[in-house]
């Protein structure tokens, strides 16, 4: 149930009203919006009066819902959340460009890309430390030595950082990471969910590999409902019969998310077609579609990358995606 407020409800009013909500045993989430209040009732409201309610001098409408998430839902929340990771904002009309490696492989590659892909307009570097592979002989990542020459580049560039999290178990290593990323495989591990909810931190939630969109909000709602709003979600692709592509973008899941939930969406078409020459056409596209933000596989040599080389873009590539981005975001 939604609870929009009149603009000229006073602060006490709302104070007093939330305080009645409480009593009759639901929990509260408070949207300050620039025109109006809303308050979003979560937990049984069966027994809540709704004519009583519209009865009410400061009550503007009520509605019940019936979708089973709750915070991250756009009725709940009506203005766009804006999601800050280490100063660089995204959603609300912010647009980040997440670039860097599949994998982090050495000092050298790590540090060159993460200048390469900034100087192309990138704002948040990513790269990963701990990989899930499909087979376990495949590279695994460097693990805590990549953590640690993450940071090394954000020192030499200044760029926040985006990496995956495995496991609630390995929240202790993350401690000086600006976003935790949750891959497509662990989108519905419930126990890391609830961990990074409890952590506070910005978090990018990518969509598995077989999600709905409702699966996609859901994951997000636990990690919301542990205290965490900082949420990000991002469109990587599904699988379906097509192989001529590593996944099937779903590109109409942006202004569909977008219709849904306030939560920023990024678009990831390096994992969604894992195809370094349909990068530029995607990413165009991801922008058209609405997407607040875009993640794009960068290395200073594919031929030779360690992990997912075929659908990472040279940093010269990276570039001429980053200036059709920018045409496309200025025709809108």
């Amino acid at each position: 149930m939604i609870a929009v407020i009149k603009s000229t409800a006073t602060e006490s009013q709302i104070k007093n009203l939330i305080g009645w909500f409480e009593k009759q045993g639901v929990r509260v989430n408070e949207s300050k919006g620039e025109f109006c209040t809303v308050l979003g009732l979560i937990g049984d409201t069966t027994g809540i009066d709704i004519d009583l309610l519209s009865g009410l001098d400061i009550i503007e409408n009520v509605t019940r819902i019936s979708d089973p998430f709750k915070k991250a839902n756009r009725k709940f929340h009506p203005e766009d959340t804006i999601v800050d990771i280490g100063g660089v904002k995204i959603g609300g009309g912010n647009f980040a460009v997440i670039a860097g490696p599949c994998s982090v492989e050495s000092e050298e590659q790590i540090v060159e890309t993460a200048k390469a892909v900034k100087a192309a307009g990138a704002t948040l570097l990513r790269g990963g430390a701990f990989k899930p592979r499909t087979s376990p002989y495949d590279f695994q990542g460097l693990k805590e030595e990549g953590l640690k020459l993450l940071i090394k580049a954000r020192e030499a560039t200044g760029l926040p950082i985006v990496t995956e999290i495995m496991g609630a178990d390995q929240l202790h290593l993350f401690e000086d990471i600006d976003c935790l990323q949750v891959g497509a495989r662990n989108m519905q591990n419930f126990e890391l969910l609830k961990a990074l909810g409890k952590s506070g931190k910005p978090v990018l939630l990518k969509r598995g590999i077989a999600a709905t969109m409702k699966e996609l909000l859901m994951s997000a709602e636990y990690i919301m409902a542990e205290g965490n709003e900082n949420v990000i979600l991002c469109e990587r692709g599904i699988r379906t019969y097509e192989t001529y592509t590593r996944n099937t973008f779903d590109l109409s899941a942006i202004p569909m998310l977008k219709e849904l939930t306030h939560l920023p969406i990024v678009a990831d078409p390096s994992h969604a077609t894992g195809k370094a020459s349909l990068i530029k056409p995607m990413s165009m596209a991801s922008v058209a579609s609405g997407a607040d933000g875009l993640e794009i596989e960068v290395h200073p040599n594919p031929s030779k990358a360690l992990s997912d080389g075929a659908q990472s873009l040279t940093p010269a590539q990276f570039e001429d995606v980053s200036a059709a981005i920018a045409r496309i975001r200025a025709a809108l």
